[in-house]
């Protein structure tokens, strides 16, 4: 079995999945597993083989980007989806993050960072193109108050700690060794904090603490 990551590439663009193919190809770690050019056929090769990581183009014919991803959140939980796209509004941003997807890039990222992001995402850790966190953050801001005043209110002061620290994409190995606990504890304060939150996922609960200003 390969220890390198399983990589699938999702557009409808054929230059633009020949293009990614081209440039993870040169990371010893990250194998392409395939390319699809819509949503659908995205769905069915998962199906069949689930990669480690799906980068996932939103605006495709058929099924586009977020019904596609919501599709293979439900198919192969353990398949993590990375939307790589060219929108940074909320429109997108919002309904993509709720399907499941793990992070959100767009295009404009340079091979390493999304090199980086594939590794981190596929660590466990839930990242966002700084202009996305910046769009969310001038988005949400009005809401941050109410936000904080609950998660203080639901969260235990480690809980709250382990979702600042979640929140600033560490794995929950990393906020172990941060917090000086087992890692199968962050496992169970992470849940708690999905349950109490009403959340779905790690992305989600990071999204959250910077919406209510939790971290900075």
């Amino acid at each position: 079995m390969s220890d390198r990551i399983a990589v699938l590439i999702v557009d409808d663009h054929p230059v633009v999945r020949q293009g990614l193919r081209t440039l993870l190809e040169l990371q010893d770690d990250l194998e392409i597993a395939g390319e699809a050019a819509d949503g659908a056929e995205a769905v069915e090769l998962v199906r069949g083989r689930p990669p480690d990581v799906v980068l996932m183009d939103l605006v495709m014919p058929g099924l586009d980007g977020i019904d596609a991803t919501r599709a293979i959140r439900a198919t192969s939980p353990a398949t993590r989806v990375i939307v790589l796209t060219s929108f940074a509004e909320d429109d997108k941003i919002f309904p993509a993050i709720k399907a499941g997807a793990a992070g959100y890039l767009l295009k404009d990222a340079r091979t390493q960072e999304l090199a980086d992001a594939i590794r981190r995402v596929h660590a466990g850790e839930a990242l966002l193109h700084p202009k996305v966190a910046a769009r969310l953050m001038q988005e949400v801001s009005g809401g941050q108050a109410a936000e904080a005043s609950t998660a203080a209110e639901l969260l235990t002061e480690r809980e709250l700690d382990v979702l600042r620290l979640l929140a600033r994409g560490l794995s929950n190995k990393l906020i172990a060794r941060e917090l000086f606990v087992a890692e199968k504890t962050v496992k169970t304060h992470v849940s708690n904090i999905l349950a109490k939150l009403h959340l779905t996922d790690r992305t989600q609960a990071a999204l959250y603490a910077v919406r209510s200003h939790l971290v900075e």
